[in-house]
């Protein structure tokens, strides 16, 4: 089972060796290839063999791609994540207008439910008007209660004057702590034959991780969480890799501890059963240990 979070943060040249990822730097590191879910080149100053990058879209393992400033920017995504994916595809592409409605009302209920649960653990009186959002959400979210919740939530974490589009640390770690997230969803996407591209809100035309960009709204608040402990006064390589082991830390999911990277293959797969069968009872949410 796949649960290894590997990051190579400074100059390596790295190959492929009878099931092992092979990091070639100022010592020699090996690592089965088996127990890596996701790899993070954060470096660019890294080497890739071709052969180790087949064998790491064969293994379905999310690598994502850093720039000069150590931001994710791109990774690897097979062109084949399933040998049913063309089954898949058409499934997808049948979805109803109103299934996909009903699934995107039940995801944003969760995400604005767990912002409450996590004001309430942080003694917010905001708290209690996420509650009253909750209760007022409509179908598909038509009145936007999740926007609302939003500007109350990070309001509340990071001070009334906070946005998400300054140029500060506390966004700079959002955004890439939301980056490695979405990387994970976006492998579940594919890894079950799906097309990233194709959301059930978020329908954005330069967007290609649209469907990715929808399932993980609940598990942002991991991020949140994170990002507010920290107190940031900076953002650097240490609290970077504070935010990688969010894929490893541990919720609860159905009646089982799970590592987050588990749940949302959990999660994955329950909201693509909700839509095939058409039945909201199906998806299964974490909950915060």
């Amino acid at each position: 089972m796949s649960w290894r979070t590997v990051v190579i943060s400074s100059g390596a040249k790295l190959d492929y060796q009878m099931g092992y990822l092979v990091v070639r730097g100022m010592e020699t590191t090996k690592i089965f290839l088996n127990e890596i879910g996701t790899l993070v080149i954060e470096s660019t100053a890294v080497s890739f063999t071709a052969a180790l990058m087949c064998e790491l879209t064969k293994k379905k393992v999310k690598v994502i791609f850093c720039d000069e400033r150590r931001n994710p920017s791109s990774e690897l995504i097979p062109y084949y994540g399933s040998h049913d994916t063309s089954e898949k595809i058409r499934s997808q592409i049948a979805w109803t207008e109103e299934n996909k409605k009903a699934v995107w009302t039940e995801i944003v209920t969760e995400k604005i439910r767990k912002q409450r649960d996590f004001l309430r653990e942080l003694d917010k009186n905001e708290s209690e008007l996420l509650d009253g959002y909750i209760s007022e959400i409509q179908f598909a979210d038509e009145s936007n209660r999740e926007g609302h919740a939003a500007k109350v939530y990070f309001n509340a974490l990071f001070g009334k004057d906070f946005t998400r589009t300054t140029d500060i640390p506390i966004n700079a770690a959002l955004n890439y702590g939301y980056s490695i997230v979405l990387s994970s969803f976006t492998r579940e996407v594919v890894s079950n034959g799906y097309i990233t591209q194709l959301g059930l809100f978020h329908d954005n035309m330069f967007n290609q991780f649209n469907l990715a960009s929808d399932l993980m709204e609940p598990f942002r608040i991991l991020v949140d969480k994170v990002v507010y402990d920290m107190q940031l006064s900076s953002f650097e390589h240490e609290q970077k890799m504070e935010l990688v082991n969010i894929l490893n830390s541990e919720v609860k999911i159905g009646s089982r501890t799970e590592y987050v990277a588990n749940a949302v293959k959990i999660y994955c797969k329950s909201i693509f059963d909700a839509l095939n069968d058409e039945d909201v009872s199906l998806i299964k949410f974490y909950d915060f240990l």
